[in-house]
């Protein structure tokens, strides 16, 4: 009984120092990634980088993780023309990750995320400007915010034979995603002082689009909902690249 017990005490000291070795050891990747992740990707922060799966060493001598989570606090992503766009909290959650011998590299098979963008960095790469739309009458967008049930507001503001009406006309709109293009479409067309608006005219002004084609490691932009501060959207990848 006496050498039972000692072999006991042995087998959970054992399995404690593998434990406490496995979590240094995972602690040091995530660190490693992240770092990585913000040199490859030129962040300005370090992301946020969880290792999921247990145990983490024989994940590695796999040459493969299963689950990785990659958190980002304001990520500007830049088109290829060269225009930028701050995407606020984005998450990732990337699938069977494998990464080279020396861990210079690490690739997604898949990912899947969420994001979002305030409604007032929207507007600022909308950039609105005064624009005639009829005889005597101007306008442009001076705000976005939450319209309800999925939908934007938004609010414009026109200037009629050289009067600015007394408050913003409000259209609610809504909100898609095609391809890697956020488009805004007003679902009703406003009335500016009762002055009638060529529908063509009318939606210079109204409908917008931004394109989102920088995100990290290739993920793509999938879907698009209005919300409380901003819109949210759904992104996805494959071979998803973390770093090198």
């Amino acid at each position: 009984m006496r050498a039972l017990r000692i072999l006991l005490i042995v087998v959970v000291v054992l399995g404690g120092l593998f434990v406490l070795a496995d979590r240094l050891a995972v602690g040091f990747a995530e660190d490693e990634v992240a770092e990585k992740l913000k040199n490859t990707e030129n962040l300005a922060t370090t992301p946020d980088v969880s290792i999921k799966g247990f145990p983490f060493l024989t994940q590695v001598a796999g040459g493969e993780l299963d689950d990785v989570e990659v958190g980002m606090e304001d990520y500007e992503a830049t088109s290829e023309t060269g225009e930028t766009i701050r995407i606020d909290d984005l998450r990732a959650n990337m699938k069977n990750v494998r990464f080279s011998g020396d861990y210079s590299s690490a690739t997604a098979a898949t990912a899947t995320g969420t994001a979002s963008i305030s409604y007032a960095e929207l507007l600022r790469t909308a950039r609105s400007e005064p624009t005639e739309v009829g005889p005597g009458v101007t306008a442009r967008v001076v705000g976005l915010s939450d319209g309800g049930k999925g939908r934007i507001k938004v609010a414009v503001e026109a200037t009629v034979l050289g009067v600015k009406l007394p408050r913003p006309v409000q259209v609610l709109s809504s909100v898609t995603a095609e391809g890697d293009t956020v488009k805004v479409h007003a679902d009703s067309l406003p009335s500016f002082g009762g002055v009638d608006i060529a529908e063509s005219r009318a939606r210079d002004i109204t409908d917008f689009e931004q394109r989102i084609d920088g995100l990290p490691g290739g993920i793509r932009l999938d879907k698009v909902e209005a919300a409380k501060d901003g819109v949210e959207i759904t992104v996805q990848g494959s071979n998803v690249r973390l770093a090198g």
